[in-house]
């Protein structure tokens, strides 16, 4: 059994973990009858998109109709208008937080209602395309105004004020400078194209999020209900605890397995980190580094196949390629950077000399692993579906699901008949445990929902004709330069993603920037595919969650860790240098996404291969390998990153013919400075 460490306060647990509700679950908390009002919509959400999987025959604009209308009715249920209490008469009801004021019911409904009239009136639309009445217009205008208030209210004020500022583009595009001049959009066309068609708010991210990322959400909600969440903190403190910095590497391995499901950085901080953070300190991590390890951990999970939070599947339909490719694409750069954080952890307690836990400090591997073993099997279903017989990504996950439910249902009362129980409260338990699931994985949806509809009113505006424009003007930013542009548009991510949803970043610097670099590459030669186009805006979306000032992760971990919330993101930031880097590379090696390798053996090798370029990297940026590095030692380990990141410019550059043997220079050149070090006095004992 894990103690958690005494000297972390429970005021700091309780910040974390309010955080981590507030994101999920808004700010409102209603009393008497009103409490069961969001519950119940929530439950009806879950059902209704477990019936699309099974049952429920719909066209997908209904789904994406009703998914939307769910979402928008939760949110102005859940979240008030303010955050701060109002206390000015008649105006309180703004900033209420204990019940669901009359205005907010109302405008519940109609956005709802506003949702719904592209099903309710699906005939009349369709034969009034690009020539809305009048009707089509004050209803399109409504919903467009109530989505922009509710993704406010869910995610803050960046992405409302970017679709405002694109919108105001379109209208005002005629009288901008030449360099940013558009021909401009009626109204008319405006909202046919963002509110009354699936080019705009029902495009292809809002109906990724409803047949696919839903079920996937709900898995993850439906495992931590069941009490997964502590079985895989658990295992990995039973298979690492003992080790050099073993809570540490704990951490790692337990967010990277929450992670895979949840697609919430703050979540996997809270989940985790509770028990981790306090572990950290324990065996010696100071608390800004305890907590900066927990925040790239958590921060990279979403990074993992294959789910990657939600982007895996909105990428799959972006790029037009089979879902399993997204994931043979995203394995090695994430894997490799999974290991390296594996490694930065070594050398952190490397540098301070720690030790890992006592055996009476850690729960027994085998006890954990027949105690929790069932919670693996919805997980290897899911693996083996969307792997083997490569089912669609909704059956695989509405498969596991129905597996985890009746895992769910069955857990407490076999429990209770081995260990002694009321067999009634047993059974009432799993029932439970399902219902408070899927309430749970329902609200969890609503900033998803919200932000991909959100961000459907920027797509739509791009691609009324700004596509090209946009081309241009990143063109002419970077001066024609690749490098330059791929700053730029790394930077732009981060700075976007300050402020919006790991999702909803990626589907706006997709729209922008991705198409982009593919044309602009290729007019100076580059050949970039475009998935590692979209890849490269992904990974700078996430590496957000981490970034000071905003990076809310940080928060929450420095809040558990009670350190300072701005160093603790500056240290994740550092860890997270060698996930940074990475896109850079795999933009001009393909190799690293087995973009044409189908070679199972070769596979290995470049995984392999990479993974000693990014230990290399590591090992670089914290100034110790097997001891402190010097000054040259550090120079040789960056070349050794260089090369195996970039084999074929090496190979170019010394006239090598076959790039692939440039990796056993690097190779070569990685033992030799680690003999170096083993003759300056780095063979002394240290543990692995």
């Amino acid at each position: 059994m894990v103690h958690q460490d005494k000297t972390v306060s429970d005021e700091g647990l309780a910040a974390a973990q309010r955080l981590k509700e507030e994101e999920e679950l808004g700010l409102r908390r209603p009393q008497g009858p009103m409490r069961y009002t969001v519950p119940v919509i929530a439950l009806c959400w879950s059902l209704f998109q477990l019936s699309l999987s099974s049952w429920l025959l719909l066209d997908s604009t209904y789904i994406r109709s009703i998914h939307l209308a769910f979402g928008l009715a939760i949110v102005f249920l859940s979240y008030p208008t303010l955050k701060r209490d109002v206390t000015i008469p008649g105006l309180r009801w703004l900033g209420e937080k204990h019940t669901i004021p009359w205005p907010d019911l109302i405008i519940a409904l109609l956005a709802a209602g506003a949702a719904l009239y592209i099903v309710l009136d699906y005939e009349g639309i369709a034969n009034r395309v690009g020539r809305p009445n009048t009707r089509d217009l004050a209803v399109g205008i409504f919903l467009v105004l109530t989505l922009l208030e509710a993704a406010r209210r869910v995610i803050g004020p960046a992405l409302p004020v970017i679709a405002i500022v694109f919108t105001c583009y379109a209208f005002f595009g005629p009288y901008m400078p030449d360099f940013l001049a558009f021909k401009g959009v009626s109204l008319d066309r405006y909202i046919s194209q963002i509110a009354l068609t699936t080019e705009g708010i029902f495009g292809i991210p809002i109906g990724v999020s409803a047949r696919i990322v839903f079920l996937f959400v709900l898995l993850g909600s439906m495992l931590d209900k069941a009490g997964a969440g502590k079985f895989f903190i658990d295992l990995s403190m039973s298979l690492l605890g003992r080790f050099k910095g073993g809570p540490a590497k704990a951490a790692v391995l337990a967010s990277g397995m929450t992670g895979m499901v949840s697609g919430s950085s703050i979540a996997n901080v809270v989940t985790t980190g509770t028990f981790t953070i306090p572990l950290m300190k324990k065996v010696g991590y100071p608390p800004k580094k305890a907590a900066a390890i927990e925040v790239a951990v958590s921060t990279n999970g979403q990074l993992m196949p294959p789910i990657m939070g939600a982007a895996a599947f909105i990428i799959a339909e972006y790029v037009n390629v089979a879902y399993i490719e997204v994931i043979k694409a995203a394995a090695v750069p994430a894997f490799a950077s999974y290991f390296a954080l594996f490694y930065i952890t070594h050398l952190e307690a490397s540098k301070l000399g720690m030790k890992g836990l006592s055996k009476v400090d850690l729960p027994q591997f085998f006890q954990v692993l027949r105690n929790g073993l069932h919670y693996l099997v919805p997980i290897f279903l899911l693996l083996y579906e969307l792997i083997i017989p490569r089912h669609s990504p909704d059956l695989a996950a509405y498969r596991a699901i129905l597996v985890l439910a009746v895992i769910m249902v069955f857990q407490h009362p076999i429990k209770a008949r081995i260990w002694g129980g009321d067999m009634g409260e047993a059974w009432r338990q799993g029932f439970f445990d399902i219902v408070n699931g899927m309430i749970a994985g329902a609200r969890n949806m609503v900033s998803v929902a919200v932000a991909t509809a959100a961000a459907g009113i920027i797509v739509g505006v791009v691609t009324m004709g700004l596509g090209g424009l946009i081309t241009n003007i990143i063109d002419t930013l970077s001066q024609g330069n690749i490098f330059l542009m791929l700053v730029i548009t790394a930077l732009a991510s981060l700075i976007l993603g300050m402020g919006l949803p790991t999702t909803a970043n990626y589907i706006v610097m997709a729209s922008l920037t991705a198409p982009a670099l593919v044309t602009i590459a290729h007019g100076q030669g580059f050949v970039v595919p475009l998935i590692a186009a979209h890849l490269f805006v992904f990974y700078f979306g996430i590496l957000a969650d981490d970034t000071p000032p905003v990076g809310l992760a940080a928060y929450a971990a420095s809040a558990i860790a009670r350190s300072d919330p701005i160093p603790t993101g500056i240290q994740g930031f550092m860890y997270d240098i060698r996930t940074a880097v990475l896109p850079f590379m795999f933009i001009f090696n393909t190799d690293m996404l087995l973009i044409g390798i189908d070679s199972f053996p070769l596979a290995i090798y470049i995984f392999f291969m990479t993974c000693i370029g990014a230990f290399a990297f590591a090992a670089a940026t914290q100034g110790w390998f097997l001891i402190r590095l010097r000054w040259y030692e550090l120079l040789l380990l960056l070349g050794v990153a260089a090369i195996m990141f970039r084999p074929g410019f090496f190979a170019h550059y010394v006239g090598i013919d076959n790039h692939y043997l440039s990796y056993l220079v690097g190779l070569a050149l990685y033992l030799g400075v680690m003999a170096l070090q083993e003759l300056r006095g780095g063979n002394t004992p240290h543990s692995a």
